[in-house]
């Protein structure tokens, strides 16, 4: 079955269908990324005739309004946006929003004599060859003759029938024809989407979560709006002095009821959950619509019914109600504040702790949805960190993410939190998982590795201090950026033909002081050991601040390395990162289950 048509239309009619509202651009609602260079090239082109490439559309389904009646749907841009913002700008002089969320003119010169464009500048402004603003003849009623007379009278030096054929070819770039896609209006969302995310991968990766955030936009002021917040939101997590850009370049959106949702950002410089539109999505859809497909959230705000396959209004109204709750649940402060702090009560108090984004977002929607469920506070706080640390062990989003959050999000919903996880922790984190499977997943060189982020934020958890330090702890370290140190030391293991896959295995890795790590240098373990036991002998401190011998096996014992280390040479290496390993896991193992 052909899943388009192909048209070729005027520039001119496909402006006058955006400014009607029948091609819906959802990206003007974010800030422009082409520079003024390029939307020069673009008039450039449309002037010479050559071609600026397609663009490509959906019409949304046509959906059953309450009367019975149907109601047409616009068409929404999905591919090349950028290309008729541009046409906007150039053409009709509208305003784009630049990176800083300010609406700016890109204004194009061109000069009629060399045939030449230009970004707007004084120098073109004050020359009176140059035609400043193209938008101001090509949006203009004025017939072509009255132009050429008015360039004549500031120019008189020049040739008219020059000018006149050259402001004659101007005006007719509205009439360039542009190819434009249009998709199947049938053609099932999944498939549209699927569409979407491959015509638009080329540089960019997409997402099906930007083609609802795509319908969202297109969907009226409601959705614009709702947009707006979702994007502002992220954006001030990141940088809290843009909440007081949004004051002054949108005056439309501080007057909804979403600006004051996103104040309390302003003042929050807390980074360790730091979400992106596609992770608010993803939250307040799972959350609210307990489902886990993106897809189905695009079909939903299209007004589907799953069971007779049509498209109704109230049901797109709902849709959009659930969503918008959805989302005022996420950005909510108690909710966010109070979900980081259980967050961080874990031990990760770090965003270099947590390498799974799904995780920290699923965990973000159990919190949600016990507190809606009215669970008790610490039932709340311990079934939260428990799905966080298990979904990170078991690496449960680390593939079909979003299968898996369908399928997670209808089991809560059915069995029960405690049912529901319980049974998974039988299965993936039985004793087998802990004796056998995770010193077998310890066995891995990388230090961004979820299993050794777990076992530093066990240490965390524990208040455990940083190798062979006497006062200084692992949290310590962690957030003033002290170093990873390699326990049988690199260049140690290097001069001794190891590879790098061996020198940096997890069990060879500990934090520590920055001055600890320079006296220990390449020495071997029993040889920088044999100095720090002689000083405890001696009663003298010269290597590290370590007194007694109980001291030393309580710094061991909290970074989980065996005894037998402070005699180790290289050939006792691949010895001492089993034993290692088996300390490590016991330790993670008594950290989950102490959750």
């Amino acid at each position: 079955m052909q899943k388009y048509t192909i048209h070729q239309y005027p520039v001119s009619y496909i402006l006058n269908s955006v400014q009607s509202n029948e091609i819906a651009i959802p990206e003007m609602q974010r800030p422009f990324v082409w520079d003024s260079i390029k939307v020069r090239d673009l008039m450039d082109s449309l002037y010479q005739g050559f071609p600026v490439g397609y663009i490509i559309a959906w019409k949304n389904p046509n959906v059953r309004l309450k009367d019975g009646t149907l109601s047409s749907g616009k068409k929404i841009l999905i591919d090349g946006q950028q290309r008729v913002t541009a046409l906007t700008a150039g053409i009709l002089g509208e305003k784009v929003l630049n990176r800083d969320y300010k609406e700016i003119r890109i204004v194009i010169a061109f000069n009629p004599v060399t045939q030449e464009f230009k970004t707007a500048t004084p120098a073109t402004e004050k020359d009176p060859h140059w035609i400043n603003d193209i938008s101001s003849i090509m949006k203009s009623e004025t017939v072509a003759v009255r132009i050429v007379d008015r360039y004549m009278e500031k120019n008189p030096e020049c040739e008219k029938y020059l000018i006149a054929d050259n402001i004659e070819k101007l005006l007719r770039m509205k009439e360039r024809q542009l190819g434009f896609i249009e998709l199947a209006e049938d053609l099932d969302i999944e498939v549209v989407t699927e569409i979407f995310v491959r015509i638009n991968s080329k540089g960019v990766v997409l997402s099906q979560t930007d083609f609802a955030m795509s319908k969202i936009a297109s969907s009226g002021e409601y959705g614009s709006i709702l947009r707006k917040c979702i994007d502002y939101f992220c954006h001030t997590a990141i940088e809290p002095e843009f909440y007081k850009k949004i004051s002054e370049v949108d005056t439309h959106f501080i007057k909804s009821e979403f600006f004051q949702k996103i104040s309390w950002l302003k003042d929050y410089n807390e980074d360790l959950y730091d979400p992106d539109y596609s992770d608010v999505l993803r939250v307040a859809f799972t959350k609210e619509f307990e489902r886990g497909k993106i897809s189905d959230l695009v079909n939903l705000l299209s007004g589907r019914n799953f069971e007779t396959r049509t498209f109704e209004e109230q049901i797109a109204t709902d849709s959009f109600e659930k969503l918008k709750r959805g989302v005022l649940g996420f950005i909510n402060e108690t909710n966010f504040k109070r979900f980081v702090m259980i967050v961080k009560s874990t031990g990760i108090i770090s965003s270099s702790l947590i390498n799974s984004k799904s995780s920290l977002n699923f965990a973000y929607i159990v919190y949600l949805k016990l507190k809606e469920q009215s669970y008790n506070d610490p039932e709340i706080e311990k079934y939260t960190k428990r799905w966080l640390l298990m979904s990170v062990l078991t690496g449960r989003y680390s593939a079909s993410a979003e299968s898996r959050y369908d399928e997670d999000i209808k089991q809560i919903s059915k069995n029960g939190i405690e049912n529901y996880l319980g049974q998974i922790e039988e299965i993936e984190l039985s004793q087998a998982f802990w004796d056998i499977g995770l010193p077998k997943e310890l066995n891995k060189s990388m230090v961004s590795n979820p299993y050794l982020n777990v076992f530093f934020a066990s240490q965390i958890r524990s208040n455990d201090l940083g190798f062979l330090s006497t006062d200084i702890t692992v949290r310590d370290l962690i957030m003033q950026r002290g170093d990873i140190h390699h326990i049988f030391p690199k260049d140690y293991l290097k001069k001794a033909g190891k590879g790098k896959s061996e020198y940096n295995q997890i069990a060879n890795f500990v934090w520590t002081q920055s001055e600890i790590n320079i006296r220990v240098a390449n020495k071997s373990p029993n040889e920088y050991m044999k100095s720090i036991i002689e000083d405890i002998d001696n009663g003298k401190s010269k290597l590290v601040g370590i007194q007694t011998m109980q001291q030393l096996q309580d710094n061991f014992a909290q970074s989980c390395i065996p005894m037998e280390m402070v005699d180790m040479k290289v050939e006792d290496y691949e010895r001492f990162l089993e034993l290692r390993r088996k300390l490590m896991a016991k330790k993670i193992e008594g950290y989950y289950k102490s959750l």
